[in-house]
């Protein structure tokens, strides 16, 4: 079989002046705010929704997403650290042993999304009026494709990997902390993610653009919930565990969290089909 091993060596910062580093997971986490801004505009004009809306909407999601994801990972996957230094679950920077711009390093997608829904809840009751559902079915799209940015950041990071395989594909993380052994080819976990993601995202636009699916309240949020987190709980198995404690687990952190999200979405699928047969 024909090896296609490849040595992953990305330094994570772009650059560094003093104490502030500039990362390619915060310029691919920009990027994911500014492309969901622009592909929400555009949905917005073509429903002919305020400006104002999508001004609006995107300071929520983005509040909501840093808030829910670092707490998140805070409580779920490194309790044991934030609860003897609570101020780093809020604040960019540590002070010892000397002062450092760390950013937001420890975010979790499972927090992330609750961050979300709950904030789109709170927008939906003070700015739209309309619906959380109808909010939640236009926000998941460009939602989806930010999970691709953010895994690729992951990537850029050489963290969340995968466990060793023989498979040609397989990379070499020589970058990433608490290996063994970083020259032992690993499975990409986080581009297998990303892939899965934007492939989701495509599928959304899809059914967003050329279909009627935007009228059944609840199904792009149902069908984005499936597709997501059924990706990411079976990508779980060929993860490395992120925390020791996880090595005890039948089913790692990851995958615990992301059941209930695929049984709403399972949910929200049936309830969006039910309540349009009844309209009929």
């Amino acid at each position: 079989m024909l090896s296609l091993f490849i040595t992953w060596d990305v330094d994570p910062e772009i650059f560094r002046i003093g104490g502030i580093t500039v990362r390619y997971y915060g310029l691919l986490f920009a990027c994911a705010f500014l492309f969901g801004y622009k592909i929400e505009e555009k949905m917005f004009k073509s429903e002919g929704i305020s400006q104002e809306w999508l001004d609006k909407l995107w300071i929520y999601v983005a509040v909501a997403t840093i808030i829910g994801a670092r707490l998140g990972h805070c409580l779920f996957y490194d309790w044991g650290y934030y609860s003897q230094h609570p101020l780093e679950m809020i604040l960019p920077f540590r002070w010892t042993p000397s002062f450092e711009f760390t950013g937001y390093q420890g975010l979790a997608s499972h927090g992330a999304a609750v961050g979300i829904i709950a904030g789109l809840w709170y927008y939906s009751r003070k700015v739209s009026k309309r619906s959380i559902l109808w909010v939640l079915d236009r926000a998941v799209i460009p939602i989806a494709l930010a999970g691709f940015f953010i895994r690729m950041g992951n990537l850029m990071n050489s963290e969340i990997v995968g466990m060793a395989t023989e498979l040609p594909w397989g990379f070499r993380f020589v970058n990433a902390s608490g290996l063994a052994d970083p020259s032992t080819p690993r499975h990409p976990a986080q581009l297998y993610e990303a892939i899965c993601y934007l492939i989701g995202f495509a599928l959304l636009m899809r059914l967003y653009w050329r279909t009627r699916a935007k009228e059944k309240s609840g199904f792009l949020f149902g069908m984005f919930l499936l597709l997501i987190f059924t990706a990411r709980f079976f990508i779980e198995f060929v993860k490395e565990p992120q925390e020791e404690f996880e090595r005890t687990l039948v089913l790692n952190m990851g995958q615990l969290l992301s059941i209930p999200f695929i049984l709403l979405g399972a949910f929200m699928l049936w309830y969006s089909g039910r309540k349009q047969a009844r309209a009929k």
